[in-house]
């Protein structure tokens, strides 16, 4: 009780500029745990949403009712905005009666890609901010310390006799900020190498769905390739 009293009289009693320093540093730590509770259940969730769709995926489902499915979705996961973007680029080439299987995959691995990177891009959302509050926390910390350091010091030019009694508080205040700042510093740092680590595994799953994704839409391709070859020679026979 004594040290949180004697911690609090310290806050308390600093410079303004020292308070300020903590002010910025709690607002930024609070910040932080905002995002570290958001992106934790989003990115979990993602990774749920992801093994499921691909369970159902694979499970032989037909492609267009589980593109109808996924639009009914009102909150479709990424792999789902992917696997969409992917047949709805395939079914634009089948409309415009592209028969070349290359052209039609290089029109789906288009779309495919530019999906990936908007969900690449939203699931690193609000990561720079941790990332900025664990690089400079610290050194705004410092900033405290030192800036209460010096008016520790300026305060002594007054008294007639230095004592470690006269010193000790003025700089205890001012460490107070650095312990702030690492506070605030160290878990952002650990939860953004965390959700940097998630983030790319989700953007694999994505890209590797999407290469699966690809080779069985180049192999129907081909398959209505061959077919209208197929068709057009017998009307050219009969013709």
């Amino acid at each position: 009780m004594n040290e949180s009293v004697s911690i609090i009289s310290l806050i308390a009693n600093a410079s303004i500029v020292v308070q300020l320093v903590m002010l910025m540093l709690v607002a930024a730590s609070v910040i932080s745990w905002v995002v570290i509770v958001q992106r934790t259940r989003l990115l979990s969730a993602s990774r749920a949403q992801t093994l499921e769709f691909e369970e159902r995926f694979w499970s032989g489902v037909d492609l267009n009712d589980l593109y109808r499915e996924c639009q009914q979705n009102p909150l479709p996961s990424a792999v789902e905005n992917v696997f969409m973007a992917g047949l709805k680029e395939f079914g634009k080439m089948r409309q415009q009666n592209t028969n070349d299987p290359d052209a039609v995959m290089a029109g789906v691995q288009r779309a495919m890609r530019v999906a990936i990177t908007r969900e690449s891009e939203l699931l690193d959302t609000h990561l720079p901010f941790l990332a900025t509050v664990g690089s400079t926390s610290p050194y705004v910390g410092l900033f405290g310390t030192v800036w209460g350091i010096m008016h520790s010091f300026q305060g002594l030019a007054s008294v007639k006799q230095a004592t470690i009694a006269t010193v000790a508080p003025g700089i205890s205040e001012a460490l107070v900020a650095t312990a702030m700042g690492l506070l605030a510093a160290i878990p952002a740092v650990i939860f953004y190498n965390r959700f940097a680590s998630r983030v790319d595994q989700q953007v694999t799953a994505m890209h590797t769905f999407a290469d699966e994704f690809s080779s069985l839409l180049y192999r129907q391709a081909h398959k209505i390739h061959q077919a209208a070859k197929a068709e057009a020679a017998r009307k050219s026979a009969e013709s």
